[in-house]
């Protein structure tokens, strides 16, 4: 479980993830890049979910970027298919490790520069069934997820801005949960037409109070 931010302007994406990372077996702890860029092609692809599922995506993703061909159109209707046809393996491997089949569910992100459309773009991917296609939305501004906690928040690019939204996620996380399950640092993909940086940001752990999540 993670938090999962997106910022989306014309000329300029952010994504924010936390790092922290869970083992659904024996529960260990680690930390995990939860994005990860494409930089040849100024992209970055960002999970909430399965770490195990978003490689094995992000894996297809930098084979077809090797392509003549490449573009993020044509990427971003991959996609979706692409989750499909990996989701059963996923789904038997998790309900091995414990897991019940009507509990995993991953979103993922796929957003960067445009060429054809001169434009950041970016498109979110739902998947929570093998019996029903992945949910395909592509984004126009901003997508928060959980967006429970942001709700009537104005999306700002603005760094303590971005932060506030994390630990207001994380917490909520954390008090939906009963335990840890949200935190570490902040992992900040920003990209403009011609950049691609991440960066890490520590912040104060979320308290495990539980709270009115209602």
């Amino acid at each position: 479980m993670s938090i999962l931010n997106v910022l989306l302007s014309p000329d300029r994406l952010l994504v924010a993830v936390d790092t922290l990372t869970e083992d659904s077996a024996p529960g260990m702890r680690s930390t995990g890049a939860n994005l990860l860029l494409i930089p040849q092609h100024n992209a970055v692809l960002a999970t909430r979910g399965s770490m195990h599922f978003f490689l094995d995506v992000y894996e297809l993703c930098l084979q077809a970027s090797l392509r003549t061909d490449f573009s993020m159109s044509r990427l971003a209707s991959e996609i979706g298919p692409m989750m499909d046809n990996l989701w059963p393996k996923h789904a038997k491997a998790a309900e091995k490790a414990g897991q019940q089949r009507n509990q995993v569910k991953t979103k993922i992100v796929l957003g960067g520069w445009s060429h054809t459309e001169r434009r950041m773009v970016a498109t979110a991917y739902t998947k929570h069934a093998s019996t029903t296609p992945t949910l395909v939305h592509p984004l126009i501004e901003s997508l928060s997820s959980p967006k429970e906690p942001l709700r009537g928040m104005a999306q700002s690019f603005d760094p303590s801005d971005v932060l506030g939204a994390s630990v207001l996620q994380a917490r909520y996380l954390n008090s939906k949960h009963g335990h840890q399950v949200a935190g570490g640092s902040v992992l900040v993909a920003q990209l403009r037409e011609r950049e691609s940086r991440v960066n890490e940001w520590k912040f104060v752990q979320p308290d495990l109070v539980r709270e009115n999540i209602d």
